[in-house]
Order: C-alpha cells, then sequence, then structure tokens
C-alpha cells in the first residue's frame, strides 16, 4: 500500500479480493478506492457481494457492466498479448483496468489465493479421485475406468453428481494425468478429433501433459495436494492468471500488485499440512477462518462463481454468426491444422444447443485472431 500515486483495489465479491479490501480499508486513513465487473447474466454476476463488501467498508466504489458487445475486444486482446492467449476471462479483466485505471494509478488484486490455500473446487475432486486410486491397482482401474470413460454420455445437461464421464476418464490415469485432463480445455479424445491427420503426424506423438511431468519431477512436495498445488502454480498461475492481469493492466498503465503472492506468505502458506486447506470438503478453511471477524459468512462460504465471462449463451444469441464465420473461415481452414468437419461439428452443436463448447470454441477464436494479426503485419 506504499504508492505515491493514487492507489485502489479490485473487488470482485469473492473470497480474495474481500479480503485484500478489508484489511486496506482497516489499514487506511482514507476511503478505499474499489472497482467491478457485473454481467448481465445473473449466473455470472457478483456485483452485489463486491457492493456488500463496499458498503461495509465505505469505499469508493465503481462498477460497469460486461456485455456481448465487448466480443469485439477480441482483435485487440490478441494483439495485445501477442499469443493465442485462451482464458475468456480476459475480457473482464481488460475492462476492470480500464475502469481502474480513471481513478487510480496501483491495484491491489487478490489473485494467489486458490493457488496458496487450495481454493478451487478441481482440487477437492483430485484428492477423492487420489483416494480411490490408492486402493484400486492401476492394472484394474486403467482398463475398467478406461472403458467406462468411452461408454459414459457427456451428459453436460445433467445435474453434476450424474456428469461422471470425465471422473471415470481421470481415473484410467495416473495422478499427474488425471489432474492435467481436470484442468485441459479439451480431451485428448476431443484434441485427437480435432487435429488433421498432417498436423497429428508432425506433433510425432508429443503431448501437453509432458508439461506437467516436467514439473511434478521437480516438486518438492509429495503429499497429494500439496502436489497439484504447485503444478499449479508453476503453470496455471503464472501462465494463465498473472499473464493475463500483467499485460490486461500495463494495457492501461497500471500496475498492479499481488498481496497475496508475497514470497513470505507464499512460503509459510506452503509448510501448512493439507488439513488446514481443505477441510470437510471447504477450501481455504484457515484462511476463512482468519477472516470471519472482517467479512460475513456469505461472502466466505457462498458457492465460488470464478470470474467467467457468459459465453456459451451470448455464442448461441448475439454472437451466433460472427461465431460461425470466423470458426469456419480461410484463416483456420488455411492453416491446415485441423479437422474442418470437426470444426463445423463443435460450431453446429454448441448453437444448437445440444453441446456446451463455448471454452472450446473461444479458444479456436482467439487462435483465429492471433493468425489473422500476424498475417497482416
Amino acid at each position: 500500500m506504499v504508492s505515491e500515486v493514487p492507489l485502489g483495489a479490485f473487488l470482485s465479491g469473492g473470497v480474495d479480493s474481500s479480503a485484500v479490501v478489508a484489511m486496506m480499508a482497516e489499514l487506511s486513513s482514507e476511503p478505499v478506492n474499489t472497482c467491478s465487473i457485473s454481467f448481465g447474466d445473473p449466473a455470472f454476476n457478483e456485483s452485489e457481494y463486491a457492493a456488500q463488501v463496499a458498503t461495509r467498508y465505505h469505499t469508493n466504489h465503481r462498477v460497469e457492466q460486461v456485455d456481448a458487445n465487448d466480443f469485439d475486444l477480441i482483435d485487440k486482446l490478441a494483439a495485445l498479448y501477442d499469443e493465442p492467449y485462451a482464458d475468456s476471462s480476459a475480457i473482464p479483466t481488460y475492462r476492470v483496468c480500464q475502469l481502474a485505471r480513471k481513478n487510480v494509478t496501483v491495484a491491489l488484486s487478490g489473485d494467489g489465493g486458490d493457488e496458496n490455500f487450495a481454493g478451487y473446487r478441481r482440487y477437492r475432486w483430485h484428492l477423492n479421485e487420489e483416494h480411490m486410486r490408492s486402493f484400486i491397482p492401476s492394472a484394474v482401474r486403467r482398463p475398467v475406468f478406461g472403458l467406462l470413460g468411452k461408454l459414459y454420455p457427456k451428459a453436460d445437461w445433467a445435474p453434476k453428481i450424474f456428469r461422471a464421464k470425465s471422473t471415470f476418464e481421470g481415473m484410467a490415469r495416473d495422478s499427474v494425468e488425471g489432474y492435467f485432463h481436470s484442468v485441459s480445455l479439451l480431451s485428448d479424445a476431443m484434441r485427437a478429433r480435432l487435429f488433421s491427420p498432417d498436423f497429428s503426424r508432425a506433433l510425432e506423438g508429443y503431448r501437453a501433459v509432458e508439461v506437467m511431468y516436467r514439473h511434478d519431477a521437480r516438486s518438492p512436495a509429495q503429499e497429494p495436494l500439496a502436489r497439484v498445488q504447485y503444478l499449479d502454480i508453476k503453470t496455471y498461475l503464472v501462465g494463465d492468471i498473472l499473464t493475463k492481469v500483467d499485460r490486461a493492466s500495463m494495457a492501461h498503465a497500471l500496475e498492479v500488485r499481488e498481496p497475496l503472492l508475497d514470497h513470505k506468505l507464499v512460503e509459510w502458506a506452503s509448510r501448512l499440512p493439507a488439513s488446514l486447506k481443505l477441510q470437510g470438503g471447504e477450501g481455504k478453511y484457515i484462511f476463512k477462518k482468519a477472516m470471519e471477524s472482517h467479512l460475513p459468512n456469505e461472502i466466505l462460504y457462498r458457492k465460488k462463481m470464478g470470474f467467467a465471462v457468459p459465453l456459451a449463451s451470448w455464442f448461441r444469441g448475439p454472437l451466433k454468426e460472427k461465431v460461425r464465420q470466423a470458426i469456419l473461415g480461410p484463416t483456420l481452414k488455411n492453416t491446415g491444422f485441423f479437422n474442418t468437419d470437426y470444426l463445423h461439428e463443435l460450431v453446429d452443436h454448441h448453437q444448437a444447443g445440444l453441446r456446451d463448447y463455448s471454452t472450446p470454441l473461444w479458444t479456436l477464436l482467439m487462435f483465429e485472431a492471433f493468425l489473422r494479426q500476424n498475417q497482416s503485419t
């Protein structure tokens, strides 16, 4: 918080950003400048929770809404990130940085809390899978769960308890590959169909999971939760989260600081036992307990939403034709990388409401925009 220029914070309404704002407000003699992004779709809108924290701590709070028109940012993001960056939360991140810069030059963020204190739901699922792996021999587990994974329907429409396909597929793999499967935007089966025969041959058997295996081999952690936290810190945190914020903020001459990634805090958290991070299915257990006198339970213990964008409905509605033109147009086709029949299937099935392919479609859209940017320079 030491700064000679105006200082503020991002406030999403989640645990981490709310905790940062609470600590800032208690240390500051002036109202904290806060800002957040809202969405018209209530399933993605956390702004009411951000408003609760802003009201409690009397912050100077500003909110802006992101809507389907912000899809036009895709070309700007492709140029800004200078790589085919595939996290759709780059859109609201760009907008919240833009909003913050109107009033401050430095902003504090809550990034790193999930990686430090096991806040992601996937950690809980991974530990459940690890428990099953520990008493089912690999010789039994791989063929049985591999077959179940192939036969079980995807069932995106069903309640989560019945969407077991991904779990079966993960159980057929070892610990590292199973975790990689859980965090991947596309499954191995989808990648196999997506890539053209020529491109698949050119890969010579290379699989992205090799990155995970290399980090796991160097991991100082042995306990299952700490191992996957280490993998996230080495891959997802630096390659996605921090890259996203750094490039979006620098585009607006905004400096973003990450108090939850102070190296002393990271080192201390890494030595905590798993039971203080994930307890009774509750992630960030010790962190939330420490914040109970500062934030209401409605903030601390509500269901995690994440900084997501309502792509699925956008791609079936206001952006339907833009998606079709970009993905089925000449740019991707001319690369020779993709199976064009499968591209048609992804678009058609998503827009017909048969499956939710919004994540792979966004990934392809960013790659298409990246290619066009590079072809024009």
